[in-house]
């Protein structure tokens, strides 16, 4: 096997196999790149066992040659340090060769490398099949969906279902939710293609999609009962999906509310920034008190002290109410809904509430209050 790349194709794509390799991985073998060059073009296959990707460098991209003095054949290679190679020389392009089915040499004419190999034989079997039910999505709606569901998954692995985004597709829509039972995003988009599927799949595989496909215009899904794959461009991630059945979340979403407020979202988000500043003792834990003609935003530390802050522009209605909750959540929710003045729907004080844009009822968020005393 021997090859020549531009360095900087090679370092795009290795940089994307790079993100299905493991800091810790219980397979050895998965540490390494499985790299096979053919008439095709090369191809880097990488996985961590819940996530595969592969993606493929052509031989040539729009009148220009990226391949050439090329050598059909495999190998297994160090994944870190072939990708800090790719990323560190200066040279334009890159010379990679086999040796004696052990040894592979890296050089862009100035430095040279010799890594150790694997025969390609040692890499496991791995479902690379693309059937399934497909789907395919427009890489800027997909992007959105994620940005406004995945943050409110749980990344905690004692309830592994809670770190999944559960896609439920099907009558002309694409529902996306996630939760992680202290907070909920829903968001639902109209899809033309009459198919039907639900999936709960690994909200960090979906950013990570969402990542690698920024600059495509298409994302094709395909499901099976346990895996989803997504194809764009020239790479294919394929991620096993999370077992078991989705907590039934819509019947916990309010269909009316007592108490609304309406208030600017950057003013709301500034003023917790700031009073949460002295909140030390629980986790970012901060307090609404809320009227028609006021509303603060206040935090309390016995150890270092209080904060209070007003907010200048707000509607209210409703009757005199105080209600805390995690800082945090609250902030993500109006940082993903997008809206110039964002709209909180409260039931009760110790109820979830409600996170909207008023300008888009395909989103809609629930957080959940902290007891204070």
């Amino acid at each position: 096997m021997k090859f020549k790349v531009l360095r900087d194709e090679l370092l795009k794509n290795v940089q994307i196999a790079s993100r299905a390799i493991a800091a810790k991985n219980p397979i050895p073998v998965l540490a390494n790149f499985k790299l096979v060059i053919n008439e095709k073009g090369l191809t880097i296959l990488s996985s961590n066992n819940e996530l595969s990707i592969l993606t493929r460098v052509p031989i040539a991209s729009q009148g220009k040659t990226i391949l050439s003095d090329m050598e059909e054949g495999g190998t297994l290679v160090n994944a870190k340090l072939f990708a800090d190679i790719a990323r560190k020389v200066e040279g334009e392009t890159l010379s990679v060769e086999l040796f004696d089915g052990t040894v592979v040499q890296v050089s862009d004419g100035r430095s040279t490398y010799k890594l150790n190999s694997v025969k390609v034989e040692e890499y496991p079997e791995l479902d690379l099949d693309r059937s399934g039910v497909k789907l395919d999505i427009n890489a800027k709606v997909l992007k959105k969906i994620v940005e406004q569901t995945a943050f409110a998954a749980s990344t905690k692995e004692q309830r592994p279902i809670m770190t999944a985004v559960n896609l439920d597709v099907g009558d002309g829509k694409l529902v996306a939710t996630a939760t992680d039972s202290a907070r909920l995003s829903r968001k639902e988009v109209a899809i033309e293609a009459p198919v039907k599927f639900t999936a709960n799949v690994p909200a960090k595989a979906l950013v990570d999609v969402v990542g690698l496909a920024d600059n495509e215009e298409t994302v094709t899904l395909s499901t099976t009962d346990k895996r989803i794959t997504f194809e764009f461009g020239t790479t294919t991630l394929i991620s096993r999906l999370v077992g078991g059945d989705y907590p039934n979340t819509a019947n916990i979403i309010p269909k009316t509310t007592n108490f609304a407020l309406i208030a600017n979202a950057k003013e709301l988000m500034a003023a917790m920034e700031r009073v949460a500043l002295l909140s030390v003792e629980r986790e970012n834990v901060i307090k609404l008190s809320l009227s028609e003609t006021s509303v603060e935003v206040s935090s309390k530390s016995a150890q270092v002290g209080s904060a209070v802050e007003a907010l200048s522009h707000f509607s209210f209605n409703g009757d005199k109410f105080e209600i805390s909750f995690n800082a945090a959540y609250l902030m993500e929710a109006i940082r993903a809904a997008d809206a110039e003045d964002i709209k909180i729907g409260f039931l009760g004080e110790m109820r979830p509430f409600v996170i909207k844009n008023d300008k888009d009822d395909s989103l809609i968020q629930l957080a959940t209050p902290v007891r204070t005393y």
